[in-house]
């Protein structure tokens, strides 16, 4: 990596560096821009967009990319109320887990495949979960363990018990503290909360900051100093990636586990810690949540570009603390298959929330789904139906590989990785496949990055041939595999979106909003789309008929998270049902009232 001690050291470095690359020389290994690049106002758009296709991961951001499955626990005060967001004046005395074994969570997840568990070690509540010198509202002002408990030193210890790695979230916004919004003040607590977590409990492998402030326009200002707490970090935990709020991990954009078809680790944006990094992303037009961060088009206008790869975080369920009304809404094992191919599949990694319950244990069903979802992934991806997919293939824009598969096996997904030490490059890609002699197109896609997997009807080829279509420059490709995924039951490879044209539907109500399909259909779930301008319904009665008049309820539950989070909804049914006319009935708002809905915010999934 360069090593540049001044600006004008760094300028005529990233000169002679762009003048080797863009010549066409040989790749060195000091031609790679770790982390960052800064264009020179000289360079053409062509030039830019062939540099981006040398900017690489750091160290500590390869080794994060390569956990692919990491664990989310939201475990604290709220645990014990039954709320989302605590207001900060909660008894700490109401903490008190009657069984808790922080093995029993490391167990569970590692069984299930995943690498690293990220503790909520304090919520927006301010209960600290760990002994803290800087407020009573902790664990030990508590009555468990007569207030000599310790929560991060217990996950901590079972994380290395377990050879887990472990990371820490820490909320910067804090409904407790006296001094929040006496900004210099909460920022010397929120470091010295840092320092202990970072100091007290070994290795720390990520640290997550959220942006949420909920205090309204009417609440307390706090303006959080962000470069400091990067430094405390840097100085005390240097292969931490700081997460979501920080600048190795970036957060995908959702809660709801999906990640982007076109997902470039290679990107303009940056957290927006500081006024000059919110307008050049304003001037951008880019947030965590655009579609494009990473285009050509997107590149050209750009002034830098980062390495700053997509985390996909959602919970196993609907809400992020365990609720007891929940349990039998617990993710399936097709909801949760689902989501490793929209995260994990799409060059993200996937954090997954899994709360503990009031015992202090991770929830019977919950320990059911994730050992399936483990089983499923395992069994799947330790399949290798190639006989060669173990390659360094150098692919020029056009160039094509034959790969052979076993002798009459069955597969139904493909999986491409590139070596993304040398760089994300490739901008569009197509799978065949050989089935009688004849090549058959089975898929396509656009960015692979780490891994990429893209899933297609059942085929019994002898070979498969991937096409890079269109790369940036040279793709260095690693890895190729095919595998057969079962197809289970519910999941978004048994059906789709309907595609039936909706001008043939007729609008009975405009609320409860009924609608008339015009002929009877299997329906296995519906969609909302919310409208970011309007309110949006939080509570719901899903009803289906066959004659518009005798009605039946197939789904009453609410869409959480919406208000924050404000992205189309996916609801699938148990058991399918047939009906022509479908009816939806907003029975709460996200503000309270009874929002309107059209026919344009509903769609069916059906068989």
């Amino acid at each position: 990596m360069i090593k540049v001690t001044s600006h004008y050291q760094r300028l005529v470095s990233l000169l002679l560096v762009a003048l080797t690359i863009l010549t066409g020389c040989n790749q060195r290994a000091n031609t790679y821009f770790e982390k960052h690049i800064s264009f020179p106002d000289l360079l053409t758009k062509d030039q830019k967009v062939k540099l981006a296709a040398y900017v690489v991961p750091t160290e500590s951001q390869y080794e994060w990319q390569q956990l692919e499955l990491t664990a989310f626990i939201h475990f604290g005060i709220n645990t014990f109320t039954g709320r989302e967001w605590g207001d900060g004046s909660e008894d700490p005395n109401l903490f008190n887990p009657t069984n808790f074994d922080a093995e029993q969570w490391v167990e569970s997840l590692q069984d299930a495949g995943f690498k690293m568990v990220v503790l909520t070690a304090k919520h927006h509540d301010g209960f600290c979960l760990w002994p803290t010198q800087t407020t009573a509202h902790s664990v030990s002002s508590s009555s468990w363990l007569n207030g000599k408990g310790d929560v991060v030193k217990a996950v901590r210890d079972a994380c290395d018990k377990h050879d887990m790695k472990f990371g820490v979230y820490l909320s910067p916004w804090d409904r407790n503290a006296e001094s929040y919004g006496d900004s210099p003040a909460y920022n010397r607590m929120f470091v010295q909360q840092l320092i202990e977590l970072l100091t007290n409990y070994g290795e720390i492998h990520e640290v997550w900051f959220d942006g949420a402030n909920g205090e309204g326009p009417n609440g307390k200002v706090q303006e959080y100093d962000w470069t400091r707490f990067y430094h405390v970090i840097d100085s005390l935990q240097p292969m931490a990636v700081k997460a979501i709020m920080g600048d190795d991990v970036r957060w995908v954009g959702n809660e709801s586990g999906l990640g982007r078809e076109t997902e470039w680790s290679v990107t303009p944006l940056q957290p927006e810690i500081n006024n000059t990094i919110i307008s050049e992303n304003n001037r951008l037009n880019i947030t965590n949540t655009t579609e494009d961060l990473g285009s050509n088009e997107l590149i050209v206008e750009a002034k830098s570009l980062y390495w700053y790869p997509s985390e996909v975080d959602v919970s196993i369920r609907p809400g992020w603390f365990y609720h007891a009304e929940q349990d039998s809404q617990v993710k399936t094992l097709a909801q949760l298959v689902d989501i490793y191919f929209q995260s994990v599949g799409m060059n993200s990694v996937l954090l997954l929330n899994v709360p503990p319950d009031t015992r202090g244990l991770i929830h019977e069903v919950d320990v059911k789904h994730l050992s399936q979802f483990g089983d499923y992934i395992t069994s799947t991806f330790s399949n290798e139906k190639l006989t060669d997919g173990e390659v360094e293939w150098k692919a020029k824009s056009g160039a094509s590989k034959e790969f052979n598969v076993h002798e009459g096996q069955v597969i139904n997904t493909v999986m491409l990785q590139e070596d993304i030490l040398k760089g994300q490059r490739v901008e569009e890609f197509i799978v065949e496949g050989l089935i009688n002699d004849e090549w058959v197109k089975l898929t396509e896609g656009t960015t692979i990055g780490y891994k990429r997997l893209l899933r297609f009807a059942d085929i019994r080829p002898t070979k498969i041939r991937i096409t890079i279509e269109e790369t940036r420059d040279i793709a260095n490709i690693k890895k190729i595999g095919a595998y057969f995924a079962p197809v289970l039951e519910g999941s978004i490879a048994q059906f789709k979106s309907s595609d039936i044209s909706s001008d043939s539907w007729v609008v009975g109500n405009p609320h409860p909003l009924t609608i008339d399909l015009g002929e009877s259909y299997t329906i296995k779930g519906f969609t909302y789309s919310p409208v970011e301008s309007m309110e949006s319904i939080f509570k719901y009665t899903f009803s289906v008929s066959e004659d518009g008049e005798a009605w039946s309820d197939v789904i009453t539950n609410e869409f959480s998270n919406i208000k924050n989070n404000p992205i189309p909804q996916s609801v699938t049914f148990d058991d399918a049902v047939n009906a022509r006319y479908i009816r939806i009935e907003s029975i709460e708002g996200t503000d309270g009232g009874n929002p309107s809905i059209d026919m344009k915010q509903i769609g069916i999934l059906t068989n």
